[in-house]
């Protein structure tokens, strides 16, 4: 199922380790609404603007799976509100001034200097931008303010 142009429903709830774990990551049509909601205002305008195909490494996560691998109970990913991701050979930098410059999204965090995490509300986005990193093997973030940081 097609929710944009080029996203699809499957690259928006994909997991190995769904797979497995034998965990059927499938979403409700309440949580395909909000994954096509965020695909519309998230990843296609990226997709668009970069013109290079956008490589999710999590998205949707059923809380069955959410348990499973350790993730905060309260995760946007849960919610169908967020995503993890890559643009292919474009610097994660680029993407996301992007995306705070020029979406509108609740929260977008440069994660580990690996990939970005961006999170989309119907309702109430906050705009926060925030930086992961790991100081001592605890996940420390901080925010962001300016690009120095990235």
């Amino acid at each position: 199922m097609q929710l944009t142009e080029n996203i699809s429903l499957k690259e928006l709830v994909f997991s190995k380790d769904a797979e497995r774990l034998g965990i059927d990551n499938k979403p409700n049509e309440v949580e395909i609404q909000k994954l096509t909601t965020l695909a519309k205002n998230i990843l296609q305008p990226v997709r668009t603007y970069f013109g290079k195909p956008i490589i999710i490494s999590s998205g949707f996560r059923c809380k069955e799976l959410n348990a499973a691998i350790g993730g905060e109970p309260n995760s946007q990913h849960v919610k169908a509100e967020a995503v993890d991701f890559v643009v292919k050979d474009v610097p994660l930098k680029d993407v996301f001034l992007f995306i705070s410059q020029n979406l509108n999204y609740d929260q977008l965090i440069y994660e580990f200097k690996r990939w970005i995490h961006c999170s989309y509300k119907t309702n109430g986005n906050r705009k926060q931008r925030l930086i992961a990193s790991k100081i001592n093997s605890t996940t420390v973030y901080s925010q962001y303010i300016g690009i120095h940081q990235l």
